[in-house]
């Protein structure tokens, strides 16, 4: 693992309490850092990880308890005061400015000039190149944020902290949203970093990644610290059993299929992206009750706009689509649903939810003009409430409070909330886009349960996921898609990753198609 200077405390948090009102966020914990560890911080979503680093990072206020940085007591009144004290952080939802270049997000506020005041973009563009090539994050600096991957912004992200003088770098779910290629890239660049003298504290609950890359980890539990543990010491299991309380199967519980006629097919259907070219050509696929077929693919290859023309979000250019039998091709996303389709998006902040609506409002977004929620165009607003707890008891929404607006949930109880909300349309077809995007393993056995539950009842999912071993676990058939095509249709019982992999990496293109 990586040097480590166990005489050098770069982070001290004591007896850190954070309460919002009657809530207690984080109750009394105690975090010891040293200069050059990556120090993974380990909980269940809504434990209190993020909230933490929040205290450290100057955004929330400690409601009792005391930050020691390299030693020395520091209020940290405001990030400016984390940022003047070598403290950068990388949050989970980026905030970069979409029609800016690289150079222009990362020297925003810390602009650049000459002895006449004037923006010298040439003087920045050669720093953050030189930075980016120092730590290995090989970044174009003249690229539009729009243009390029999500792991590039996060390289963006991290490139901005470092500019800013960032010595210990808090990576908030670092790995959430990134290919597979893209995790090794980053526990990479991590690594490459610590070794040039930097400390990093990654916010977490992929316990792969923790062994692949932490030297120390903290588990915090319902917002009490539970132990730190070095890495190496434990296993996965140690550490999800320390996260959550119990003990939990790694493994997809479920029964045989018992698959059904045809529910959902897809005829030779070309979809356009944003550029106005081809991404799904000619893509044709069957559905059927009873079953979970997942879509194996690395991320960029027609997956996003596939699911948008089924969900009537982008328009079927050829071919069309047939659900229980009615042409849906090119209806709108509200007719789709009321025949029976619903959907888990890929983007939840973006698609999902209303971020500024109560949890309450969000449960009821699709079904809000219908009895028992609305009479006569008044929303019953006890109705409301009274559904939305029972779906928070029995998601495990936290915290329990139906009032809540859904953009002060973590991630992964944002998720919840839409699970919920999709699952009891009862719908004939769940289209489930990167279910578990963000959850942690409690959570994911949670959502894997009631997906496999939905295939028993008879329901049809069609399972779009970038984390092959949740295609692999789940799914009854995986088709891999390659360059907006079905390369192979596999069944699931003889899935391997190494096949798998190989045709999602463009292998067997070109070969008879099943």
């Amino acid at each position: 693992m990586n040097t480590i200077d166990y005489n050098t405390k770069v982070i001290e948090m004591k007896n850190i309490t954070k309460k919002f009102g009657d809530f207690v966020a984080n109750d009394n914990i105690d975090l010891v850092v040293h200069k050059g560890e990556i120090h993974a911080l380990l909980g269940e979503n809504g434990a209190g990880k993020t909230t933490l680093m929040n205290v450290l990072y100057g955004l929330y206020q400690p409601t009792s308890g005391e930050i020691f940085i390299n030693g020395k007591k520091v209020e940290v009144t405001n990030p400016n005061v984390a940022i003047e004290n070598g403290i950068g952080m990388v949050h989970q939802h980026f905030m970069l400015v979409d029609n800016f270049t690289v150079v222009e997000n990362i020297i925003l506020g810390m602009e650049t000039t000459n002895k006449f005041g004037v923006l010298d973009i040439k003087k920045a563009r050669e720093e953050v190149e030189e930075l980016s090539n120092r730590y290995g994050l090989y970044v174009d600096p003249d690229a539009k944020i729009e243009d390029i991957s999500v792991g590039m912004q996060q390289r963006v992200e991290i490139l901005k902290a470092l500019y800013r003088g960032a010595d210990i770098l808090i990576l908030d779910e670092p790995t959430a949203v990134l290919t597979p290629q893209e995790i090794e890239e980053i526990i990479e660049i991590m690594k490459n970093l610590t070794k040039q003298g930097k400390t990093i504290i990654i916010i977490t609950h992929k316990l792969k990644e923790i062994k692949q890359s932490a030297d120390y980890c903290t588990i915090i539990r319902r917002g009490k610290k539970i132990d730190t543990v070095k890495v190496e010491d434990v296993t996965e299991e140690d550490l999800a059993s320390m996260m959550v309380g119990r003990e939990i199967s790694f493994k997809v519980d479920k029964k045989e299929a018992e698959i059904g006629d045809v529910i959902l097919e897809i005829h030779n259907i070309t979809v356009k992206d944003n550029r106005d070219l081809e991404v799904v050509k000619n893509f044709s696929l069957k559905l059927h009750k009873g079953e979970i077929l997942g879509i194996a693919g690395v991320d960029g290859n027609g997956q996003s706009e596939l699911v948008e023309a089924l969900t009537g979000l982008r328009k079927v250019e050829a071919g069309r689509v047939l659900l229980q039998g009615k042409d849906i091709t090119n209806l709108s996303p509200k007719e789709i649903m009321e025949s029976g389709m619903s959907h888990i998006p890929e983007d939840r902040q973006k698609r999902g939810l209303v971020l500024d609506f109560t949890v309450a409002e969000n449960m009821i977004l699709e079904n809000y003009h219908k009895e028992p929620f609305s009479t006569k165009g008044r929303l019953n607003h006890k109705s409301i409430s009274q559904f939305a707890q029972e779906l928070i008891e029995k998601f495990d929404v936290r915290p329990r409070n139906e009032n809540q607006i859904a953009a002060a949930l973590s991630g992964g109880n944002q998720q919840k909330v839409i699970l919920a909300r999709e699952i009891t349309n009862d719908p004939e077809v769940l289209l489930a886009v990167q279910p578990t995007r963000g959850l942690d393993v409690g959570a994911i056995e949670f959502v894997h349960k009631y997906l496999v539950e939905q295939r028993d009842k008879g329901k049809a999912v069609l399972l779009v996921s970038f984390e092959l071993d949740e295609v692999m676990d789940l799914s009854d058939r995986i088709a891999v898609i390659y360059d907006g095509q079905i390369v192979d249709i596999i069944d699931g019982k003889d899935a391997d990753e190494k096949t798998i992999g190989f045709l999602m990496a463009g292998g067997g293109v070109g070969d008879e198609r099943k």
